[in-house]
């Protein structure tokens, strides 16, 4: 199957860049199809099929014989543009937007096992995730085995048998676990292994997994890529015959797709994502340091801090901690809970990357649905929050902070 341009017309009587442009020149211009009446905003095509000259073009248009648009559960133009503009941004051959970040994850797994294969993955990550590799896939007859940790030898172990697929989550959900990359995806390919990175935590913005050796990157663009908390969105990225061989025809006939209106939202997001992005991490930082020296806090997990476990590797794979940090209480739940309700400008919510600050308690949200040793398991106490920084001024975040720490 070739690949296809799906309606992108370049602006007329100006050629393209003849040199390679910055990441945030792709987030405002990559991929835009402008119709003829020469629009300066994308275009928002809000219909579900569209038609054909001739039974003849229908005919051609399903055996892929020409360039047409089919029904928007497979293809729409406003949808191609978010995709083609991610991918650029990315650095990725392609890119698939679905309806939420699990679909995404889901999708970008499921299209490529079958009963009797095996799935590694780290064993720190969102609940939902977790639920998916090992409560769904195994009826389906496929094992998961699950590493903890960062260590070489514990990955290589666990790759040291025959695996279908290798999905991490780095950083993780909510205590900011990094795992590395280049050399997880090293010994995966030794096995033939696809691996995948759920890349949510960190952004486009701050780690570029399929530079450091990932085969497949997936999104929840719910979070910092729309980041104002508008719409539910997902995306997977990966080479050309990935998505062509196994994503598009899982997805085309299970319809995890994304809303036109979606994606329109999300194409305008692209535009502002790197300086949202770059202004959260920097007020993350600023927040972990300050909540590092504070006596009620037992421990800060934030990957831009020396005292991560693992800083070294995200200062190697990472331009930035990412805009979440996980904060420890030495209290009891009851404690921070007390926090959170003395908190008057940061909101308590179960999002993340967006840019008002939300604070949650994962062990009762996000991870409620994880058994008691699960949550123990990846160091979700009862006193542990997940707290995502936003764009408010850092002056105004420290005395949120401070006068709530006082309560």
């Amino acid at each position: 199957m070739s690949e296809k341009t799906w309606g992108y017309q370049p602006r007329p009587n100006r050629p393209a860049p003849d040199w390679d442009v910055n990441p945030q020149t792709d987030a405002v211009r990559a991929g835009l199809a402008r119709s003829g009446f020469g629009e300066t905003s994308e275009a928002l095509y809000l219909t579900s099929g569209f038609t054909y000259g001739s039974a003849q073009e229908a005919f051609d248009s399903f055996t892929d014989e020409t360039d047409h648009y089919l029904y928007s559960r497979f293809h729409n133009p406003t949808v191609a543009m978010f995709e083609k503009r991610l991918a650029a941004i990315e650095g990725a051959e392609y890119c698939v937007a679905t309806g939420s970040g699990m679909s995404a994850m889901f999708a970008s797994i499921a299209c490529l096992v079958s009963a009797g294969d095996r799935i590694v993955a780290s064993a720190a990550m969102f609940s939902s995730c977790h639920v998916v590799l090992t409560e769904i896939l195994p009826k389906w007859g496929v094992s998961v085995d699950l590493v903890k940790g960062n260590k070489k030898e514990d990955w290589a172990k666990a790759l040291s048998a025959p695996t279908k697929v290798v999905f991490i989550e780095t950083p993780s959900n909510p205590l900011l676990e990094i795992v590395d990359i280049q050399m997880v995806s090293d010994l995966a390919h030794k096995v033939g292994a696809t691996v995948i990175v759920d890349n949510v935590m960190a952004s486009p913005v701050l780690q570029r997994p399929l530079e450091l050796g990932a085969d497949v990157v997936m999104y929840s663009a719910t979070k910092h890529i729309d980041g104002q908390g508008r719409v539910l969105a997902g995306a997977v990225l990966g080479s050309f015959s990935y998505i062509h061989e196994n994503l598009i025809p899982f997805n085309r006939h299970t319809g995890p797709a994304l809303s036109p209106f979606n994606a329109w939202v999300l194409v305008k997001s692209l535009e502002t994502m790197e300086m949202r992005v770059r202004r959260m991490n920097d007020n993350a930082q600023a927040i972990a340091e300050f909540l590092e020296s504070r006596a009620e806090i037992k421990s800060v997990r934030y990957p831009g801090l020396k005292s991560h476990p693992d800083y070294a590797t995200a200062q190697k794979q990472m331009s930035g901690g990412s805009s979440t940090i996980g904060i420890e209480f030495k209290g009891s739940k009851d404690d921070a809970f007390k926090f959170m309700d003395a908190l008057r400008i940061i909101d308590i919510s179960n999002n993340l990357g967006d840019s008002k600050s939300l604070i949650t308690h994962p062990s009762s949200t996000t991870h409620r649905r994880l058994a008691p040793d699960v949550q123990a398991e990846m160091g979700i106490t009862p006193s542990v929050l997940r707290l995502s920084v936003g764009l408010e001024h850092i002056d105004d975040l420290v005395k949120d902070l401070t006068q709530a720490l006082k309560s």
